[in-house]
Parts: C-alpha cells; sequence; structure tokens
C-alpha cells in the first residue's frame, strides 16, 4: 500500500475546523451516512445532517475534545483503547456492486491529554487504505479527511482503524462519510480490481472555500487552486450532467489561461507524486459566451507525454481523462494552443486519484459464515467485524486463513475465552476449515451439521454446555482426526460411524444408566 499518499492528503486535503460554509438549501441530502463519531445527538451541521455512530460499531470509548469554538463535528471523537484488538470496524450497509465515495476525518485535538496524535492505519473491508498521521495539522490547528471511491463487494461495507507497531496510543476517529455516487461516474476503473484513492480534487483560478455539497450533489470537495497565471471567470451557463463524474457548475465557473499563442504550464498537484499509477480527469470550459464564431483548440500534455490532441474546450466544456497512468515527482501540465485558435488555452478544473489494488478477497461463503457466527456468539472478541481473513495482519483474533485467491477460512482456535452463544448452522459452510478449537467455554444450544467440512481434520467442543445428541453427521467426515466432545450436556447414544471410525482420537463419551448426560470421559484412539 502506498503509505506515502497520506502525505499528500496532509497537504491537500486538509481543512481548519471552521472552514465549512453553512448555508440552507432545498436541494436534497446526499444519498448515503454521515456519521459524527462519538457525538450523543444527531446534528444539523451546514448542510448536512449527522448521525451518531450507534449501530454502526461495537467497539470503543467516546471523548470530547476541549477546544474553544470547535465546529460541533470534531468536538467528539470515538478511540480504541484496547490494545489486543487487530481492527475496529465500523461496517455499513451498501447495494452490492454500487459505487461509494468514502471520506474519513480526524481531529485529534488532546483528547486524551497527549502532546500529539497516534499513527495508525485505516482499512476498507480487507483492503489496508493508508496510514493515518494528523501530526502537523494537529500543531496548525487543522483538521485531516481522507477520501477514496470503491464498489461494495457484498452486502456492508466496513472501515476500520488498526494500530501498527508505532502506534503510541489510541486510534481514534471524528467523522466518517458514505455517499452514494451514480454508476456513470469513474466507470472507466475496473473496480474488481482497485480502488481509487483521493490525491487532490481542484478547482483552478477559484478563490475561497472549498466547494461542496449543495454546489456538488455529492459532496465532493473541490478546493481552490491559483498559481501566477492568469485567472478567467466564465460568462455561459454550465450544466454538471453534459460532464463526466459530473462535477458541480461552481468548480467550473473559474479557470487559469493565458494569452494567445502562449503555451500554458500549471504545476499540480503541488507536490511530488510517490511513484504509483493513478487516475487524471482534467476538466475544461470555454470562459467566453457561446458562438459559432469562437473556438478555443490546443493540445494537452502531462509531464511531456501527449495527454489529448486538438482538445477543442467549447462552452458546453469537455472532460479528459487516463485511467491508468504511471506518474512520479512533481507533475507539469502543459497546454500548447493551435496555431488558428484566436484565444489561449485554459484549464477549470482537475482530479487526481491514485490506483490501489484489493487487498484481495474472502470467499463470500465464509464471510456470511462468519459474521453468522460472531452473530451468534454473544460476547465476541471485540475484533470480530470487517473482513475475517484481510488484511492477513488484521485477520480477527484467533481466525487463520489461506493465501490465493479467493482466501478461505481455515481454522477457528478460541478456546477457554469464555465465550457463551450458541453455533449456528452455517458454520457448516466454512468447507475450507481445517481445524477448529472451542472448548473451554460456554456454548450452549446443539452441535450443528458439519457434512460438508470435508477437510475438517480436528474438532474441539470439550469442556462447553452443548446439549441434544452427538450429530451423526460427524461419522461423516472422512479426514477427521480428533473429536473432543467431553465435558458437555450432550444426550443419546455415540453413532456407531464414530465407534468404528478408524484413525480418530475421540474423547469417548460415558452416559448414565437411561442412556442421557455424559458424566466423565477418557480417551480412546
Amino acid at each position: 500500500m502506498p503509505i506515502p499518499i497520506a502525505f499528500l492528503f496532509l497537504l491537500l486535503a486538509a481543512s481548519s475546523h471552521d472552514a465549512a460554509p453553512v448555508v440552507a438549501s432545498a436541494v436534497p441530502q446526499p444519498r448515503g451516512f454521515y456519521i459524527n463519531c462519538g457525538s450523543e445527538k444527531e446534528e444539523q451541521i451546514g448542510s448536512i445532517k449527522w448521525i451518531q455512530d450507534e449501530g454502526f460499531i461495537a467497539v470503543g470509548n467516546v471523548s470530547a475534545v476541549d477546544k474553544p469554538n470547535i465546529m460541533p463535528l470534531l468536538a467528539t471523537v470515538r478511540y480504541f483503547p484496547d490494545a489486543t484488538a487487530r481492527k475496529y470496524c465500523y461496517q455499513l450497509p451498501v447495494v452490492k456492486g454500487s459505487r461509494y465515495l468514502v471520506r474519513t476525518t480526524y481531529f485529534y485535538g488532546g483528547f486524551d491529554g497527549g502532546a500529539e496524535p497516534p499513527v495508525f492505519d485505516q482499512i476498507v473491508d480487507g483492503t489496508r487504505w493508508s496510514a493515518v498521521n494528523t501530526t502537523d495539522n494537529f500543531r496548525r490547528g487543522m483538521s485531516t479527511y481522507f477520501e477514496m471511491v470503491a464498489e461494495a463487494q457484498g452486502k456492508t461495507m466496513s472501515v476500520c482503524l488498526a494500530r501498527r507497531a508505532d502506534t503510541k496510543s489510541s486510534p481514534f476517529i471524528s467523522a466518517l462519510e458514505l455517499v452514494s455516487l451514480d454508476d456513470s461516474m469513474y466507470n472507466t476503473t475496473d473496480f474488481d480490481k482497485y480502488v481509487m484513492s483521493t490525491v487532490a480534487r481542484s478547482r483552478f483560478g477559484g478563490k475561497g472555500e472549498i466547494v461542496s455539497y449543495p454546489d456538488d450533489q455529492y459532496n465532493r470537495y473541490w478546493a481552490p487552486f491559483t498559481d501566477a497565471n492568469p485567472t478567467v471567470e466564465s460568462h455561459s451557463p454550465i450544466t454538471p450532467e453534459e460532464f463526466w463524474n459530473m462535477p458541480p457548475a461552481k468548480a467550473l465557473r473559474a479557470g487559469m489561461t493565458t494569452s494567445r499563442g502562449k503555451k500554458l504550464s500549471v504545476q499540480w498537484p503541488p507536490v511530488e507524486l510517490p511513484a504509483a499509477t493513478y487516475y487524471v480527469a482534467l476538466y475544461f470550459q470555454d470562459s467566453r459566451t457561446a458562438s459559432p464564431y469562437s473556438w478555443r483548440v490546443f493540445d494537452v500534455a502531462v509531464n511531456g507525454k501527449e495527454f489529448f490532441r486538438e482538445l477543442n474546450a467549447s462552452a458546453a466544456g469537455v472532460m479528459v481523462y487516463s485511467t491508468m497512468m504511471p506518474l512520479s515527482g512533481k507533475t507539469e501540465i502543459v497546454l500548447t494552443p493551435n496555431e488558428t485558435s484566436p484565444v489561449g488555452p485554459l484549464i477549470n478544473a482537475g482530479e487526481i486519484y491514485q490506483i490501489v489494488p484489493l487487498g484481495g478477497r474472502t470467499a463470500t461463503r465464509d464471510v456470511v459464515a462468519m459474521e453468522d457466527l460472531a452473530r451468534s456468539i454473544k460476547n465476541p472478541p471485540p475484533d470480530w467485524a470487517g473482513d475475517p481473513c484481510l488484511p492477513p495482519q488484521n485477520s480477527w483474533t484467533g481466525v487463520f486463513c489461506s493465501e490465493g485467491s479467493p482466501v478461505r477460512v481455515i481454522s477457528l482456535d478460541l478456546k477457554n475465552h469464555g465465550l457463551s452463544g450458541s453455533l449456528p448452522d452455517s458454520i457448516g459452510n466454512l468447507t475450507g476449515m481445517k481445524n477448529i478449537y472451542l472448548g473451554g467455554n460456554k456454548l450452549t444450544g446443539s452441535i450443528p451439521d458439519l457434512s460438508s467440512m470435508h477437510i475438517l481434520e480436528e474438532l474441539h467442543f470439550e469442556g462447553n454446555q452443548l446439549s441434544g445428541p452427538i450429530n451423526p453427521s460427524l461419522g461423516k467426515l472422512a479426514n477427521l482426526k480428533e473429536l473432543y466432545l467431553n465435558n458437555n450436556n450432550l444426550t443419546g447414544q455415540i453413532p456407531e460411524s464414530l465407534k468404528n471410525k478408524p484413525g480418530l482420537d475421540m474423547r469417548k463419551i460415558q452416559f448414565d444408566d437411561e442412556g442421557r448426560r455424559a458424566k466423565a470421559s477418557e480417551t480412546v484412539g
């Protein structure tokens, strides 16, 4: 994962905590979730109604941020002091196959009495997104936000925080947004293989505040960007729906230009990029009143390489893009006018995203089965949310997984964890499982049908409160080598298929004279 990208966010996507415009609008709030982490109530902030994070996460503590005149969105945090958990996950309902903008916002504010914020990771589903290092912005009294565009792989999307080796205190989060995007937006990216991590989204020649909702119906942030080049205001009406990706009209009303016959050179973004592959979208719109006798034609080059030839930036506007562009270091956009063009070139807005490969995918049937198990256990480990296997260093406690694609759950070890609850029938769908160690807990209910777990070798349920008969499906497990069921409340007889199974190490269950209940055990071969 591209760790340096966080540095770009700190420079390009940081906003002071009094920067959000407060406006009233009849435009419907963008579809999605706007979560004020740690807040005790719903709150209208600017044009957006923010909700509490209750119901989206089951772990962590909340704290107020004691700073004068702080905006409500940054006034609370949810933080995660449990250092034993491998990750701490929000889970949000989504529509599989739909595209979403994910935004996380952080403002430390010294909520825990520390001198500087911790550094930690953020994860979306099974992909490590980036490191979160807000130290520089905290020193300047600023918040930090991160964005990505991703496609839902299932019915929920998880956004998680995780400790690193250098994490010195509790990871925290101020706000989380999940905004539903139109299917046509950014649709040239293969979201089955990649996500797009925002580097910059700028309106050239613009001044003042960040443009967002209600001007942008998807609440994207368009930051002003200017340099030494002349600027110009548009005199033509702009229809966002006619542009690919639907940029807001306000983001295109200004532009940077130069004189007739001269090249326009723009260094953007104004920081060095880590060597990677990027999605680059550039937006152009002739600022003059539309006329059949006016045109503005020029070539577009990025870092000396042809990007688009003889682009005609009409009053209606046009967007050009590259989906997989290798870039590193400084980036220079050069617009070279056509000899016949009566005016100089101009540029109005731009977006750049780093293309991040997905971190793999856990088999859907395994994810569903493990989520069922997490719901059936009343007190699962605190990190039992999000992807059970990925990223590998952040798999669920006690869960071990295979490599390759798709990733499978192959072992479960939560012996002596004090677990209560029951085992769902869907645990039998974990067909890649080789070992289950759940002994020494307080599990109740019956043993499910496990006949589909053909490669299961070791099954340890001893020392629980399981009841009912021994499921005869256990005798169908050809590879079963160890079966420990002693010290439970099982009834009935041991199935003949288990009694006579060669090579099976079984903790034999002895029943009372009525054949009802286990009361002692011994090891048999």
